[in-house]
């Protein structure tokens, strides 16, 4: 069993509000990967005193000690009850119910001898290699659904930021862990899986260079850092071709490869 974790900021003038982390018992029965985006808001208008990577750091480290030590609650429960508990850290401070919120974008897998579980909430992406060489991609793909034009303006996207018929992210409402994409799959059948978030997707989503396969098969040939570097390489590129339209020229970038 292997995992590697790599994250890169997008830029070297803000904190990386990406979060990863891979636990391995001693045992090597089984693991977990957690994965999350924080989301950048403007600034000063969330209605919190903490920064998104305090967020970030709070949640995911609620989510990897729960899914490590708590094998008797499913993956969306254990969202559920790492929302609730980071919540619980700032709710005298701040103001939860600010749409703005602290939150982020969440990626997960737990595996033991019999089954491989897996949780997506937002645009993070978790890819699953069977023993033939396959891959399926596990995609929340609500955000997808919402116009471009909407998400150019920051009221009409909070109209739908964790409403029905928009999108739903980890912030400080429990009942959203509901909301993720979850499932579980034989142990037997996957050789090996990557939680990655969308500055790291980038590789297929906006460039396309090749399939979710593809993807994971740069990460098993040349890393997490690998598939990293290659993104950045076509961000370079593209922004001296003139560039396509992207939020930021990089975004904060987080892969974590795992072989079972």
């Amino acid at each position: 069993m292997r995992t590697e974790a790599v994250t890169l900021p997008g830029s070297p003038e803000r904190p990386n509000e990406d979060w990863a982390a891979a636990a391995l018992p001693a045992s090597g029965a089984g693991g977990t990967v957690v994965v999350l985006d924080g989301v950048t808001p403007p600034a000063g208008d969330d209605g919190c005193v903490h920064t998104v990577p305090w967020f970030t750091a709070r949640l995911g480290g609620a989510l990897t000690e729960l899914s490590a030590s708590r094998p008797d609650l499913t993956l969306s429960e254990i969202l559920a009850l790492a929302i609730r508990r980071t919540a619980d850290a700032h709710r005298n401070t701040c103001d939860l119910s600010h749409v703005r919120t602290p939150q982020a974008t969440v990626a997960m897998a737990r595996w033991d001898g019999a089954t491989v579980e897996h949780l997506v909430l937002s645009d993070a992406a978790l890819l699953l290699q069977a023993a033939d060489g396959s891959v399926r991609a596990v995609l929340d793909d609500r955000l997808d659904h919402v116009p471009e034009e909407v998400l150019r303006s920051l009221e009409a996207t909070d109209r739908l930021r964790n409403r029905e018929g928009g999108f739903f992210t980890a912030a400080a409402d429990p009942a959203v862990a509901a909301r993720a994409v979850t499932g579980t799959t034989p142990r037997a059948r996957v050789r090996a899986l990557a939680a990655l978030t969308d500055g790291a997707t980038r590789w297929v989503q906006l460039f396309g260079e090749g399939d979710w396969a593809d993807c994971f098969g740069v990460l098993a040939k040349e890393g997490a850092h690998g598939l990293l570097q290659r993104v950045r390489a076509l961000e370079g590129a593209d922004a001296e071709a003139g560039g396509v339209h992207r939020w930021k020229l990089h975004d904060d970038a987080t892969a974590v490869y795992a072989e079972l």
